[in-house]
């Protein structure tokens, strides 16, 4: 079954792709993608996908508006030239944040982005560690928001100091903390924090025993770094070690995220490719791989096996 499809690669995640088609043992689907003077996007597909299952690896991180029409190119270009199914991997779903409205006249983008997704002819959507699963409930079409947890566990568990907590930096993702607990062995300490304007948020409480404790804070994304600066400053003053390990899946790293997070007590941020990362020169930074998931995830579906075990 696996000489029936093909993997396309968006301009969002090329090196992602290519590693992805590598594990595979198959070449990149060939296709060119132009941009023009006055900032529309073409997609040329470059040879046939006519009655193929196409997969289209493309995250709509930032510039997210540019990767999300080119995805949707991608996906239209696919349907109009008789692709059999397109699958649109999107290891960052782009206005995941915007999953509900925050004021009676706002729309709920999230929902919109399912809806242009499905209106262009994608099929199916794998993505990961989704900013919150109910997003799930835009489509109507099957979604798979795999995670990143067992991967990095792998990769953090040798950098772990003795007797540390994992931090959930608010209530939201308690979840994603007690499976980094239960893989590490670990505790939960649970921060609550309100929201004081649109981009800033306080951190009022720590719930849970920090004194003494190294400290592993885990999120699905830094944007800003604000909430995780923060983070830090709380758990600090609630006397937690100066030994601090960051855990996010997906490294945006937008405006001054970087001097927020060079903190003396940061010994390590781990995140993944999720997002091509551009803080090359960052020796703090550790940047783990998804290919071998996202390349297991494809084989499992080209020959209709499971992916609970993923999980």
């Amino acid at each position: 079954m696996m000489d029936n499809f093909i993997l396309f690669a968006g301009t969002a995640n090329p090196d992602l792709a290519g590693t992805v088609a590598q594990k595979l043992d198959i070449p990149l689907g060939k296709s060119a993608v132009e941009r023009f003077p006055d900032g529309e996007v073409n997609v040329r597909l470059l040879e046939s996908v006519r009655q193929k299952s196409v997969f289209i690896l493309q995250s709509t991180a930032p510039p997210v508006n540019d990767h999300l029409v080119e995805l949707l190119a991608f996906a239209d270009a696919c349907r109009r030239a008789a692709a059999s199914r397109i699958t649109a991997i999107i290891p960052y779903f782009g206005y995941a944040r915007a999953d509900k409205r925050h004021g009676r006249r706002e729309p709920i983008t999230a929902s919109m982005v399912a809806e242009v997704l499905q209106a262009v002819g994608v099929n199916h959507v794998v993505t990961l560690d989704l900013h919150t699963l109910q997003i799930e409930g835009f489509f109507r079409i099957p979604v798979d928001s795999l995670t990143a947890v067992p991967i990095f566990c792998e990769a953090i568990r040798h950098y772990l100091p003795p007797n540390f907590v994992v931090v959930s930096p608010d209530t939201g993702r308690v979840q994603m903390a007690t499976q980094y607990a239960q893989k590490l062995d670990s505790s939960v300490v649970v921060l609550h924090k309100h929201r004081t304007s649109g981009t800033e948020t306080e951190v009022t409480r720590v719930v849970g025993d920090v004194k003494g404790y190294a400290c592993l804070i885990i999120d699905d994304m830094i944007s800003t770094g604000g909430t995780l600066a923060k983070s830090i400053e709380a758990l600090l003053k609630a006397e937690a070690r100066p030994e601090i390990i960051i855990a996010a899946t997906h490294g945006l790293f937008v405006k001054e995220a970087r001097a927020k997070l060079s903190h003396p007590s940061v010994k390590a941020i781990f995140v993944t490719d999720s997002v091509t990362s551009k803080e090359t020169d960052w020796q703090q930074l550790k940047i783990v791989s998804i290919a071998p998931l996202v390349a297991t995830t494809i084989q499992r579906f080209k020959t209709d096996g499971s992916i609970s075990d993923l999980f």
